[in-house]
């Protein structure tokens, strides 16, 4: 009886180690990696679901990541530091903008390019911005809406 036990616990404690190192890994490799490169900040209105290791994406693929969050205590808007690949040269009138990678969630920070010929400095600061859409906010409006419709339609069939 004694030798079952000490068989079954030498059984868990390998299941155990064996799935300690799956989870090592996956969070090691969860594609979070920082991309070194220069510094660029900017300003949203909302940034829901963005924070610190983020992806930075242009044209969808990702070159670079979020490294700060913090709010502007006089303008009371979130402002985001992330890098973006040495690589690429963005112009000033490059737009920056909150977008969500899945309908179930995981927010990125989008680059779109500009056309002007002055780039952006290592430190400098993306001004066009569009913040986070919230799904919840859209949908409230939505229901309200047709709320209202149904009225106004009860209303005309009224009349």
């Amino acid at each position: 009886m004694a030798q079952r036990n000490l068989s079954e616990l030498v059984a868990g404690a390998v299941v155990l180690v064996v799935a300690a190192g799956f989870l090592g890994y996956a969070v090691a490799n969860t594609g979070r990696a920082t991309v070194s490169g220069y510094t660029l900040h900017a300003s949203f209105d909302h940034i829901d679901g963005v924070s610190v290791g983020s992806d930075v994406r242009l044209a969808g693929v990702k070159v670079g990541s979020v490294t700060a969050t913090r709010v502007d205590p006089q303008t009371f808007q979130a402002m985001v530091t992330f890098t973006v690949m040495s690589s690429l040269k963005l112009s000033t009138d490059s737009s920056a903008e909150i977008t969500s990678d899945s309908m179930l969630g995981g927010k990125s920070l989008s680059l779109v390019p500009g056309g002007d010929e002055k780039i952006l400095a290592d430190g400098g600061e993306v001004t066009i911005t569009q913040g986070a859409v919230s799904l919840e906010q859209l949908l409230g409006k939505f229901i309200f809406n047709v709320g209202d419709l149904s009225s106004n339609v009860q209303k005309m069939l009224r009349e």
